[in-house]
């Protein structure tokens, strides 16, 4: 589901008709979580319509060519504000980064413990990296651009892990909960590696390919392949001594 973020900083879901000024933008992969009162709605807005700008810019024309003056003008916001967000123009793309790794995890949370830990996982990756229309396509576009730009630039590339690394850590006792007392504190902490790494390879494999967005090829069909691969070990048994309670 995707949410349009309205530069007075309304949000409304991708979709149904929203009131206010026409000048809006959708991101495909806002967290589903949104700020609770308007002043943080505001700054969120304003976070991700920097780190839209970051993004295209990273895209078109990589990260060595593309200044923090330029980010903020694209924007169309203060290089001061710009600032006030983001240490380096790397960082200013993380928010966008952390609003898919929070998308696909809202999807697993609304899974309820007892119906298969595979399947809610499964499930949540595949409607995450979804194509199911033009926005959608145009987000999985933006990102793989993002991670081509991202192969040449350090600095970009450990945004990239970082944002991948705190998901996993938040994903922890979301598995936990799903697992509902079937598997030990190790094998939950594999559990949220693998799922993590899933995504983010088939993500990194996809972006370096001419595939679509759809299909065999597409990132959804490549991250449930990398899940099932990863998984099948550390679902199949459960050793003694894993720290299972």
């Amino acid at each position: 589901m995707a949410i349009t973020v309205r530069r007075d900083g309304t949000f409304c879901h991708y979709g149904i008709p929203c009131h206010g000024r026409s000048s809006s933008r959708t991101l495909s992969w806002v967290s589903t979580k949104l700020p609770s009162s308007l002043t943080e709605r505001r700054k969120a807005a304003t976070q991700l319509e920097i780190a839209h700008a970051a993004a295209d810019l990273f895209a078109a024309q990589g990260p060595d060519a593309t200044t923090a003056e330029e980010i903020a003008r694209h924007a169309g916001v203060a290089l001061r504000t710009f600032y006030r967000y983001f240490r380096s123009k790397q960082d200013a793309v993380s928010p966008l980064l952390a609003a898919g790794a929070d998308r696909w995890r809202a999807l697993l949370e609304a899974a309820q413990p007892g119906a298969g830990l595979l399947p809610a996982l499964e499930s949540a990756v595949e409607r995450s990296l979804a194509a199911p229309d033009e926005e959608a396509a145009r987000a999985l576009l933006r990102t793989r651009g993002l991670l081509r730009a991202a192969a040449g630039d350090p600095a970009l590339r450990a945004v990239w892990y970082r944002v991948n690394q705190e998901s996993e850590e938040r994903l922890v006792p979301v598995v936990a909960r799903l697992a509902d007392g079937r598997l030990g504190a190790l094998q939950v902490r594999l559990v949220a590696a693998a799922a993590t790494d899933a995504i983010r390879i088939a993500l990194e494999t996809w972006a370096g390919t001419e595939a679509g967005v759809t299909g065999e090829s597409s990132p959804a069909a490549l991250a449930l392949r990398c899940l099932r691969q990863l998984l099948g070990g550390v679902l199949a048994s459960r050793p003694a001594g894993d720290g299972e309670s």
